[in-house]
């Protein structure tokens, strides 16, 4: 209790959080445009194909590893392999929701910054998977690759024919990854803790979990990298944070010298 206010109480008092019913239909708003656009994307099978045979051979000529050589190391175990198709299902969309949520609840400056950038490397992905449609290296003959979902479960996706929910052949980039990185960096942006450098675990193990169940290549997860990069530099994280709170209550502590130093001057001169 030294005066000083806190960071994360100072940012809080600060500023406002945006009105909870707006961001809960902006958040539905954007989640379901992003579904349709990706089923705007499905049809293209033979364009996917072709594509996915183009992503392949770049690889190889510029020697990135093989993604058989993570999916060996999972094919070890059946459990592991079984934890890293759950681990896709299921941490993808709860992760990056407790995310926001805890954000606007604890750092609204902060969850304003990370709900933008989301919805612009979303929306940039959207674009890419409508012009660039690419079947998954768990598709691609040439890959050899195990499709870990149906054959060891559990498995979000159905058969390609059949499946009306989602779009098989949006693999580039790779939104999994995309959004963990982006929770990482959001994470270790809110926060002071010395172990915050340890939230890129989730984008680490994620890579590893996309790329060993064969749902996407090195090249998707790159992909999303670059245009997470590209919103992070043009959209800025406002200034008006803790930093300027702290500051200011530290330039309350020299104000309030300089007027005792008046006070007994001005007695001095009695």
């Amino acid at each position: 209790m030294n005066g000083r206010t806190e960071p994360a109480e100072a940012e809080t008092d600060a500023i406002a959080r945006p009105p909870l019913v707006r961001e809960l239909l902006l958040v539905a708003g954007l989640f379901l445009v992003y579904k349709l656009g990706r089923q705007l994307a499905t049809g293209h099978t033979g364009e996917a194909f072709r594509n996915a045979d183009r992503v392949w051979n770049f690889e190889r000529a510029v020697h990135l590893p093989g993604e058989g050589s993570v999916q060996n190391l999972l094919l070890h175990d059946d459990t592991l392999i079984h934890i890293a198709n759950t681990y896709y299902a299921t941490v993808h969309f709860p992760a990056t929701a407790a995310f926001l949520v805890w954000l606007y609840l604890r750092r609204p400056a902060h969850y304003v910054w990370a709900r933008r950038v989301l919805a612009a490397v979303t929306a940039a992905a959207l674009v890419v998977h409508l012009t660039f449609p690419l079947a998954p290296p768990r598709m691609l003959a040439a890959a050899g690759l195990v499709d870990t979902g149906q054959m060891y479960g559990p498995s979000v996706y159905g058969s390609p024919e059949t499946d009306h929910l989602s779009n098989q052949f949006a693999a580039m980039p790779s939104l999994h990854f995309g959004w963990a990185l982006m929770v990482a960096i959001g994470l270790i942006a809110a926060t002071r803790s010395r172990w915050r450098w340890l939230w890129l675990l989730h984008p680490l193990l994620t890579l590893l979990v996309i790329v060993g169940t064969a749902n996407h290549y090195w090249l998707d997860a790159i992909v999303a990298t670059a245009m997470l990069g590209l919103a992070l530099v043009a959209i800025s994280l406002p200034q008006r944070t803790a930093t300027t709170a702290g500051r200011g209550a530290d330039q309350r502590v020299p104000a309030a010298r300089d007027e005792k130093s008046a006070l007994v001057g001005a007695g001095a001169g009695r």
